[in-house]
């Protein structure tokens, strides 16, 4: 497990990062440093940008609104982005917040929002989807940030899938699957070989049967349980990332 510093304040930076470099913050970010953190001159953050690793930046204050991020040194080289995509159906606001956030932390690599038949909010912002993202990356020594995709309808994602996921099985976390133990179907893809994963988490209102028979009839679509309970979405994302992570992905 790579050794992450807990203890210091990670921020994201939408710029190149290289050995020496100064970067002005933004305006939020350095409210954020020395007004909110009250950090001063010369104390230390760590900053990354999803693709030039972790490193080491020194504070110089501006003032009490204003401040440069030098780097000094790089502390953790840059990680792959996992390939591991999460889909599903969105939630209303808080809800989608922490999905979102517990997605990132339990190692998704792309976050993918599907429009199903019961889906209850049709309207995304992608905007906030991506903070979540960041928020949640900053916080937990992630340093690929997963990419958020647009919105699709499930039907129209599911009509084009060999083509713009070549080779990707797409687990459908199905509760009304005839056994409550998800544990045997996901050892025998792991006998199968590694591949490329997807896992699909319904809305609250859970799969039409339209969907659930198309779901079923695709060769690509494995079908899987979480337990004997019915689970809200929030709580489904977290159960089925932490049973597949656990047993065909990054956690063995």
């Amino acid at each position: 497990m790579a050794k992450y510093e807990f203890n210091m304040q990670r921020l994201f930076l939408r710029h190149i990062l290289a050995d020496g470099a100064r970067i002005d913050a933004d305006r939020s970010q350095a409210n954020y440093l020395l007004n909110v953190l009250r950090l001063k001159d010369g104390d230390y953050v760590l900053v990354f940008n999803g693709n030039d690793g972790e490193w080491l930046a020194k504070i110089v204050s501006n003032g009490r609104r204003d401040c440069t991020l030098q780097l000094m040194e790089r502390t953790r080289e840059q990680t792959s982005a996992n390939d591991l995509m999460y889909m599903f159906a969105p939630l209303k606001h808080a809800r989608l917040d922490y999905m979102v956030q517990k997605a990132v932390e339990m190692g998704a690599g792309s976050l993918k929002p599907v429009l199903t038949q019961h889906t209850q909010a049709s309207r995304i912002n992608l905007e906030r989807m991506e903070a979540n993202v960041i928020e949640a990356a900053e916080q937990c020594g992630v340093l690929a940030v997963p990419e958020v995709l647009a919105p699709q309808p499930l039907t129209d994602v599911l009509a084009v899938w060999n083509e713009a996921q070549p080779g990707r099985r797409l687990l459908f976390c199905d509760e009304a699957e005839g056994t409550n133990n998800p544990l045997l179907t996901l050892a025998q893809m792991k006998e199968s070989g590694p591949k490329p994963l997807a896992i699909l988490i319904g809305p609250e209102g859970g799969f039409s049967e339209e969907e659930r028979s198309l779901l079923r009839s695709l060769d690509f679509v494995t079908p899987i349980p979480l337990g004997p309970r019915i689970l809200r979405a929030d709580t489904a994302a977290v159960a089925a990332l932490a049973v597949l992570q656990a047993t065909v992905g990054d956690w063995r």
